[in-house]
This record gives C-alpha cells, structure tokens and sequence, in this order.
C-alpha cells in the first residue's frame, strides 16, 4: 500500500545507493571482488582505486558549478568502468553480484544506518522506495530485495547481439538523469513532487534532490551541506554498522553459485586449449 499525501496522491522516496545507503562505493567493491573470483590469471585493467569515481581537480581549473561537475566527471568515469566488463554474459554478472553482496552485508560498518532506518521507515508509512544509482542492477537487485524496495533506476548495460555485454550502457544515472528518473516516476504515479522525499551524499545528487519536496542529505559534503543550510534541508550522519537484520542465504545466491561455477568451469577449459 502506497501512501497518499493531500488529494489522494501518493508519496515517494528516492535514495542514492552509494555511500547513502551502503557505506562502500559499490562498483570499486564489487570490481575487486570481480578481479579476486577470477578461476585463472589473466591481463586485466588497472585496479578501480579511490579516485576512478572521485577524479582530482587541477588547482588553476576554472570552477564550474560543483552539481555539474561533478555530473560531468562522473559519467565519463562511469561508462570507462562499465567497459571493463565487454564480453561477460549477463547472467555471470548477475549471479557475481549476488554473491559479491552476501558476503559484502554482512561487515560490521557495511551500511549507512539512518539511511536504512529512513528507508524501513518510509515503507511503514507505506510509500514506495525507489533506488536511484549510477551503478548496476546485478549489484543493487539485492540490495533492493533485502530492503523491500520496490523498484531500482540504475545505469543499464547494453546486451549485444551474441547475447553478452558490449561494455557500453544506454546513459550513466547520474545528475540529471537522476532527476529526470524521479520526475517521470512521479508522473507515473500522479505523485506531487512537493509530497516526495529524496536523500544523497554527493553534489551530483544534487539534481535528485532538488526535484523533490523534502531533499535530505546524507553526510558532510561541503557542497550539500551548504546547500542544506541555505536551504532548511534536514541532515543525516553518515553512521556506519551492520544491517541488524540477518537473512540466510537465498534460494537466488545458491542460484548464482551455480552457474558461476558454469562460467568457471568453462573458463578453465578454455585456458587449457
């Protein structure tokens, strides 16, 4: 049951996934677990460090607005990364992610709590909580299950002709397309934009937040945190700990055990030709 705001309308929340929800960046995490499950050595790229999502800024570059920026950067940094996986099919990905995130909840500091708390909260009044992300769906489907979330916009990758990926995506959900998700979401759902809450941690979240009623910040950014300030935004700590409620695992992870056992199986085979 979805709630209703004045005049019947429904309420939405949108939340970020990385470092507003779960406390790691979700494609470094997974990339390093991608690299590690790997059945035999071969040539790969570069490891994903720490600043493949956050670039560094030359110190006599011209400032442009922080939001747009920071979008900018972010979406060629996005669809380099995505290349990395050219060739995979689409069905390994996913059973990789599923695995990559059993292990990955249960940390001790894996979890933004009052970004969860936030979410189980807006499901107990009854509105629909939509994840808004830049990365991809194998490593948020989970995610979204365990929370009850009702629906994922992500960054989708592109599926070739022979059935795997290409390495391109059809838009990286960053910036703008964040908001413009959230904007025809809630013209989908008759919902009024003043009713509905969104929550992000970056400058490029900013778009997101901005599309909403009741934007919430997630952390220390300087950038959104002034923009709270000016604005009356509500600010939640970044406080990391465990997801408390503990699940075994899946009928879906053993399914996604299965077949990367499959792919490896077949990996090796052809590593001896």
């Amino acid at each position: 049951m979805t709630a209703v705001a004045g005049g019947g309308r429904p309420s939405l929340a949108f939340f970020d996934v990385d470092e507003t929800v779960i406390a790691e960046k979700s494609m470094i995490a997974f990339w390093e677990y991608w690299v590690a499950s790997q059945p035999a050595p071969a040539p790969a790229p570069a490891p994903v460090a720490a600043d493949v999502l956050e670039p560094p800024v030359a110190a006599d570059a011209p400032e442009p607005p922080a939001d747009a920026a920071a979008t900018r950067d972010r979406e060629a940094l996005n669809r380099a990364y995505y290349r990395r996986y050219a060739g995979v099919p689409p069905a390994v990905l996913e059973a990789s992610g599923r695995l990559w995130y059993d292990g990955y909840r249960r940390g001790g500091a894996a979890f933004v709590l009052p970004a969860v708390d936030a979410v189980a909260a807006h499901r107990a009044a009854g509105r629909d909580v939509v994840l808004v992300s830049g990365s991809m769906r194998p490593l948020l489907d989970p995610l979204a299950e365990e929370l009850g979330v009702s629906r994922v916009v992500c960054t989708e990758l592109v599926v070739g002709a022979d059935g795997v990926l290409t390495g391109e995506v059809h838009r990286p959900m960053i910036g703008e397309a964040k908001a413009e998700a959230a904007l025809r979401i809630m013209r989908e759902r008759g919902a009024d934009p003043a009713d509905c809450f969104a929550y992000g941690d970056h400058e490029s979240d900013l778009a997101l937040l901005r599309a909403v009623g009741t934007p919430v910040v997630v952390g220390d950014s300087p950038e959104l945190n002034e923009e709270a300030e000016r604005f009356g935004w509500a600010v939640l700590p970044a406080r990391r700990g465990p997801l408390r409620a503990a699940r075994a695992v899946s009928a879906g992870d053993a399914r996604a055990t299965g077949t990367l056992r499959e792919h490896s199986a077949s990996m090796v085979c052809m590593c001896s030709l």
